[in-house]
């Protein structure tokens, strides 16, 4: 451990002592018990296996380090059939609920209300920013019970944010950058770590329907590579009901058409290397329901004859079936953040062809010492990612060496991370 990191050691064991002390701390509200319970507030949305793939995640790192404890989720969007299947199938033993906050910041439905009179502790599962706010306020207003943050970026803390997450008895972001956002908004009296993503500990496979898709395309384990395209900003005014304004909508498609060809071009050269080089296959991806619609116009269309017939297309899934495709690629390039970390969980290297518009959650990938394959799109030639991806080929062993690294350090901020938690149960 560094000097630096045992200072800061130090400095988060201080703050748990003291937090021990506090009225209502973890300590308080679990003493004696030997089956503590959590609601954890996870599942944001459902047309983004990314933001999916962050629940079983948790679930699993959970059972993983508090193999004793009973969990309630609280799953924030709707209850989505195949996603409540792949859940319950995965995790027999947590029980599911739904529900909102209501206008005055309380919940009122019955099984909210009971899973807040049984749990001992909610966590606020990984995730862009403190989106489960409301479901802080309500569970602080109407329990006073401690809360923790596992695995989020938080990027903008405002005086009301602020109070909330000062009561916090533990904050993990998915990245260093939010901690100094913390640090800067004057956060700093409890334990405070980054944790990585939730994503990494996705363990949940669908061999049942990926391996007949890919006998079916002709795609051969180790084989072929995946392709996952993304546009600056998410159309959410063509996905569902949101509350933009005319403007808003008028810089999103803007900012979208601007650059969408551009950051495309970068991917399809390393497509074209690839096939060329190799003769093997390419499936083209989604992450999101969305780039269903953009990957001809973008990937595909655009290639030159003699490679087009060799790239292939996937409509949208779920998490457990991107794994098991996943894990028999050769490796995952990707526009978007978490498809990357479904590959290199499953222990397939990824390339993070990270956008400006993206959000600090991209830090993460540098926190994990993953630079050589985190890509700034706007700083980055085709070239350099179709060299970068030759690489893997030519060099196999470093490349596993540097998957398992990855892990290991992904490993490593987990158990630093529960070791506060332990002592705080």
């Amino acid at each position: 451990m560094s000097k630096q990191s045992r200072r800061e050691w130090l400095k988060m064991i201080a703050a748990l002592q003291g937090a021990l002390l506090l009225p209502g701390s973890l300590d308080a509200a679990t003493a004696g018990k030997k089956h503590p319970t959590l609601l954890v507030v996870s599942g944001w949305q459902d047309v983004n296996i990314g933001d999916i793939a962050h629940t079983p995640g948790l679930l699993h790192i959970l059972e993983q380090y508090l193999p004793d404890a009973r969990i309630i989720l609280w799953k924030k969007s709707s209850n989505n059939e195949p996603v409540a299947r792949m859940l319950h199938k995965g995790f027999p033993k947590v029980s599911i609920i739904y529900g909102n906050v209501d206008a005055d910041k309380r919940v009122s439905a019955p099984g909210l209300l009971d899973a807040f009179q049984q749990a001992d502790l909610m966590i606020h599962g990984s995730g862009p920013s403190v989106v489960g706010a409301d479901n802080l306020r309500a569970w602080v207003n109407q329990t006073g019970k401690p809360f923790g943050i596992f695995g989020t970026t938080i990027q903008e803390i405002n005086t009301e944010l602020a109070s909330l997450l000062k009561r916090a008895s533990f904050i993990f972001t998915r990245e260093t950058a939010s901690l100094e956002t913390l640090a800067k908004a004057g956060i700093t009296a409890m334990p405070r770590l980054f944790a990585p993503d939730a994503t990494f500990r996705l363990h949940l496979r669908d061999d049942q329907k990926a391996l007949p898709f890919l006998r079916e395309k002709g795609l051969e384990p180790g084989k072929f590579i995946c392709a996952v395209p993304r546009l600056r900003y998410t159309p959410y005014h063509k996905i569902r009901k949101v509350d933009w304004s005319e403007e808003k909508i008028r810089q999103v498609e803007e900012t979208n058409k601007k650059h969408g060809e551009a950051d495309h071009a970068k991917l399809r050269e390393a497509i074209i290397a690839w096939v060329r080089n190799t003769g093997n296959r390419v499936l083209v991806c989604p992450e999101m329901t969305y780039a269903v619609d953009i990957m001809d116009d973008l990937l595909i269309n655009p290639l030159p004859e003699d490679v087009k017939p060799m790239v292939l297309k996937r409509g949208y899934w779920l998490p457990d079936e991107a794994a098991s495709i996943y894990a028999r690629a050769k490796a995952v390039l990707s526009f978007e953040c978490h498809s990357p970390i479904i590959a290199l969980a499953a222990g397939v290297p990824a390339f993070y062809l990270r956008q400006p518009e993206d959000t600090i959650k991209g830090q993460m990938y540098y926190d994990l010492e993953a630079d050589d394959w985190v890509f700034e799109i706007e700083q980055t030639s085709g070239k350099q990612i179709a060299d970068r991806l030759m690489e893997l080929v030519s060099d196999p062993d470093e490349t596993a060496a540097r998957v398992k690294r990855i892990g290991r350090n992904v490993k490593k901020q987990y158990n630093e991370a529960f070791t506060v938690v332990k002592r705080l149960i």
